[in-house]
């Protein structure tokens, strides 16, 4: 497609129905700053692909002041591709996005190595990435998978899939098609905590009487050692 209709299909992307926060068209131009990173990124791509690197850049550089949010020029970004709220994205280099993808604010989809080639990630059709994600290192999102808000991927996730956590885990197959149904992600930590918990139950009860005072014993002596520790902080 000419750039110009990307542009334009970029900005009619977004709209009342998919987006509640928008009331008029007229608010694309001064409230969506990832509307205009995304501009800024179209214009200076296509300078890049001309073999050109100091002018792609510069272009950047305005984008980047004016949105806060940085888009290297040589990305491969699909269309209709819309960063939410936007502030402080960043999206390296060799960095490939594919079709309808949604990114929020604070993400970054970065490398962890400073070789040439292929040194970020990849997101297939459909991706979202929630606020805050780190998505490090060529790896794969897989087609239809979410990512959780303040994630960290350091690993492919298949498609149709959620992950979440530090580092991300893959929780669940099956992708729910709202893009906003965060709040159906969840909470690896406390899931952790209350199966060790009920564990601990379990074996308690299967503990033979005539050692549950040794246990006990144990038990209160690590309960003073904790309690020590957290009052040497005080």
């Amino acid at each position: 497609m000419y750039i110009f209709s990307l542009i334009k299909e970029d900005f009619l992307n977004v709209n009342i129905k998919n987006d509640p926060a928008l009331h008029s068209t007229f608010e694309l131009f001064f409230n969506y700053p990832g509307l205009w990173a995304m501009f800024f990124y179209r214009i200076a791509n296509r300078f890049y692909k001309m073999g050109l690197r100091f002018i792609p850049r510069f272009i950047s550089a305005i984008g980047l002041f004016l949105t806060t949010i940085d888009i290297h020029p040589a990305a491969t970004i699909g269309r209709r591709v819309f960063i939410d709220h936007g502030v402080g994205v960043v999206i390296g280099e060799t960095t490939i996005i594919g079709d309808d993808v949604l990114i929020y604010q604070q993400v970054t989809l970065g490398g962890v190595s400073t070789d040439k080639g292929k040194r970020h990630p990849t997101l297939e059709n459909n991706v979202v990435i929630g606020a805050g994600a780190k998505v490090l290192g060529n790896i794969l999102i897989g087609a239809n998978s979410i990512v959780g808000a303040n994630s960290v991927v350091i690993k492919d996730v298949p498609a149709d899939s959620t992950a979440v956590g530090i580092p991300a885990h893959v929780l669940k197959r099956g992708y729910d098609k709202s893009p906003l149904s965060h709040d159906k992600i969840p909470d690896v930590n406390k899931e952790i905590f209350e199966y060790l918990i009920k564990r601990i139950e379990v074996l308690e009860e299967a503990l033979p009487k005539t050692k549950q005072d040794a246990i006990k014993k144990k038990d209160f002596d690590l309960d003073e050692l904790y309690d020590n520790f957290i009052h040497s902080m005080d």
